[in-house]
């Protein structure tokens, strides 16, 4: 028994000297290289630098200071140090391809939007500067003075002589009424006082006529009725329709010329729908006519129409203007072009070649240097002539892409298209079997009930309970969904669970949706 223990006293003995030599020389090593450092100060993380805050439903929209959303929702720091949002959806070309396709920015800046409204339009005449000549007694047209359309007349010119009982006879009873007031001179005031009615009531007769002031003074010359009197203008103007042929019987109110005058016009725009909200009354626009291309006419906006023409679209807008040389002649067509200022202040703009319109949504692509480039949707409002009004989406002093920006574009799609059927690394190595990526991992599940499905846009509106994940509360919300096929299997009130992804140009959409039992969250919708 002591022959054991006393070589196993010697093994523990070793044991004790090689730990306590290993423990003298481990606290000799120099300081330059310590195990544990003994500064709090250098153990410290760094403050993470925070770059701007995004959108907590995943829409185009950052800022550069904390702010809440419209439903009360902080929006969510992106920090320096992690893969942002805009890293992992930036395109990266190098600089030498960007000096190679043209490349050119400009900064998103508040500006004052001046729009051109362009629109086709027709010279007519002014409606309050139409007359007509249509006799008032019936008679026969013995002579025509004025035999043509299209001739100019001078106010008080005759135009036809005509022969009417009716008028000899009104010429009678006014010479029979003069000769009475010389006949009872004398006589009863009465009497003169009714021969004066007479006789004024007489004349008053053939004014009524119509007939020259300058042919009454004659007929009371001469003293004897004129079998044929003429029918003179009463301004000046163009004829513009005939109906009087010589030899011709008219009847009261038939209408024997139709007179323009022609130095005042109206030029009639068709203005597009769209463009209405730029026009107002007394408005300055300018007008051009083929006829004369080096001359350009002003007028003033007077009337705009009260209707819309179905077939084009279009509202009728009046403008008038002086035509003292007469080169603008009704029907003539014509260029109108109004300028217009939107609103008394200045908004956020970017350059109309900055947009991609695909016809669903408007992208632009921001530069964000070393050859990077992030495509954003935005929401636009007044397009200019150079410029369109910026409503979100869009900071002052991004810098957007103005030229080639198409070109990125495409190349950013064929990359994107091309990763789909590129195999990783790691699946080409011999032995290694395929493995599907787990694209649940920027997945969020939601569960909630069905309001409404709108077919035609392929979303979807879930009252949802609260989603941890996102730190969303429970709220009513609009989904697109990424196949309209999933909206056959549910209908509206019903409960259902789903999942939620985040696209960078359209926010978070459901990729996948099934019917559960209603029990299933009945809990988190019985406050709803």
């Amino acid at each position: 028994m002591n022959t054991i223990s006393k070589p196993f006293a010697v093994l523990i003995l070793i044991i004790t000297a090689l730990a306590t030599g290993f423990w003298w020389g481990s606290s000799r090593q120099p300081a330059s290289t310590p195990v544990f450092a003994t500064d709090p100060a250098e153990t410290a993380p760094a403050e993470r630098q925070i770059l701007y805050y995004r959108n907590p439903m995943g829409l185009p929209d950052t800022s550069p200071v904390p702010k809440k959303d419209s439903m009360g929702m902080d929006y969510i720091p992106v920090y320096a140090d992690e893969k942002s949002l805009t890293d992992s959806t930036a395109v990266h070309i190098s600089i030498e391809k960007i000096q190679k396709l043209g490349v050119r920015t400009e900064t998103a800046a508040h500006r004052m939007l001046h729009r051109t409204v362009q629109a086709l339009a027709t010279v007519q005449a002014n409606e309050r500067l139409l007359y007509t000549v249509s006799p008032k007694f019936e008679g026969w047209i013995q002579r025509l003075h004025v035999s043509t359309t299209g001739q100019k007349i001078k106010k008080g010119e005759a135009l036809m002589d005509v022969y009417s009982p009716e008028l000899i006879t009104a010429q009678h009873d006014y010479l029979i009424a003069a000769k009475g007031m010389h006949w009872v001179r004398d006589s009863d005031p009465d009497v003169q006082a009714k021969m004066q009615r007479l006789s004024k009531n007489a004349l008053q007769r053939l004014y009524n006529w119509d007939i020259a002031e300058s042919d009454l003074r004659r007929l009371q010359h001469e003293g004897s009725p004129m079998t044929y009197l003429p029918l003179r203008s009463a301004v000046n103007g163009i004829v513009i329709a005939k109906n009087a042929v010589q030899g011709k019987r008219f009847m009261p109110g038939d209408i024997l010329y139709e007179i323009a005058d022609l130095s005042h016009v109206w030029v009639l725009a068709e203005v597009f729908e769209q463009d209405l909200h730029m026009l107002q009354p007394e408005q300055t626009a300018t007008i051009s006519v083929d006829a004369y291309p080096d001359r350009i006419f002003t007028g003033r906006v007077t009337f705009i129409y009260p209707t819309v023409t179905p077939e084009t679209r279009t509202t009728r807008v009046r403008i008038e203007l002086a035509n003292e040389a007469a080169l603008l002649k009704p029907d003539m067509y014509a260029r109108v072009e109004f300028s217009a200022t939107h609103g008394s202040h200045a908004v956020l703009t970017i350059p109309n070649s900055a947009i991609l319109d695909s016809g669903l949504k408007k992208m632009v692509l921001i530069a964000l240097g070393a050859g990077r480039f992030e495509p954003r949707a935005i929401k636009t409002g007044m397009q200019a002539d150079e410029y369109t009004e910026v409503l979100s989406g869009l900071e002052a002093g991004e810098a957007v892409v103005t030229r080639a920006n198409f070109l990125i574009d495409a190349e950013s799609n064929l990359k994107a298209a091309l990763t789909g059927f590129n195999p990783s690394t790691a699946d080409t190595q011999v032995g290694m079997h395929h493995k599907p990526a787990d694209t649940s991992a920027h997945a969020h599940h939601g569960t909630g009930v069905i309001q409404s499905i709108d077919w035609t846009n392929a979303t979807v509106a879930i009252a949802h309970d609260p989603i941890a994940s996102l730190k969303w509360p429970a709220m009513t919300m609009d989904f697109h969904v990424t196949d309209p096929a999933l909206l056959q299997s549910v209908k509206p009130g019903q409960t259902i669970g789903f999942m939620l992804t985040e696209q960078p140009a359209d926010g978070y959409i459901i990729t996948q949706m099934h019917p559960m039992a209603d029990n299933a969250a009945s809990t988190g919708h019985s406050s709803h």
